[in-house]
């Protein structure tokens, strides 16, 4: 049986594609403005235009939730939720801090191995962009796939962002390898087809991860700058 860090090399030298999610193995998006503070906000935007749905929204501190339950409020009101929603994302990403430990070394590993490079996330692409610009890191990623404007039941666990992330950049589906912090990362990569890397980033997600079908997991950034560093330089082997 491998160990850890041969199924990593294994997952990442059969891979022509690294998508990366965004919260979590990149960037802490909400780590300066704290999430329960937005859904607040979008569960009055709710309370407002659809007063039947008020207590569902109040019920959840995830802004993400609250962003799934306005479709069912009608089309004005996801609108209203998802700009809302955009815009304190941006907002958020501004006082998020520095990417997480070893994120931008896994960007660059990634690009230096002539792998091709793509952010795959339920944020808004406009919080990607901004983010990847402020910290100095967007020429290390190729194609950004934010949240489906106003289609959240395609967001992850469903498989469309990462295939419109494959097909954007020119790699099938089963040549990518996603890295992800949660188990709805690990579902969305098992139903497009794609191998996946779970982010333990908390002690408790090491065995959720896993048991979700994660091809491997590890406990750090670090780890996978590591081991797209050793594919690139085992590439230049004559």
């Amino acid at each position: 049986m491998p160990t850890p860090s041969e199924a990593l090399a294994d997952v990442i030298g059969a891979s022509a594609g690294v998508l990366f999610d965004f919260d979590g193995p990149v960037c802490d998006v909400f780590g300066g403005l704290p999430a329960p503070q937005v859904a607040v906000e979008l569960a009055g935007i709710v309370a407002t235009r659809a007063p039947s749905l008020a207590d569902r929204a109040r019920a959840t501190d995830d802004p993400m939730e609250i962003h799934r339950l306005s479709q069912e409020g009608g089309a004005d009101l996801l609108a209203a939720v998802e700009a809302a929603l955009t815009t304190a994302e941006v907002a958020a990403v501004k006082v998020a801090g520095p990417p997480v430990a070893g994120a931008v070394q896994a960007l660059k590993a990634a690009r230096a191995s002539d792998r091709r490079v793509a952010v795959v996330s339920n944020n808004s692409a406009e919080c990607v962009r901004e983010y990847l610009e402020l910290h100095g890191i967007a020429g290390a990623v190729e194609v950004v796939v934010g949240r489906p404007v106003l289609r959240p039941d395609l967001m992850k666990p469903a498989p469309h962002p990462l295939l419109a992330a494959a097909a954007a950049l020119d790699v099938e589906p089963a040549a990518t390898v996603l890295i992800g912090d949660s188990t709805t990362d690990v579902e969305a990569a098992r139903a497009a087809g794609t191998r996946s890397i779970g982010f333990a980033n908390k002690p408790r997600k090491h065995s959720t991860l896993a048991d979700a079908g994660a091809d491997v997991v590890v406990q750090s950034m670090e780890a996978v700058a590591d081991a797209l560093a050793s594919a690139a330089a085992a590439d230049q082997l004559p």
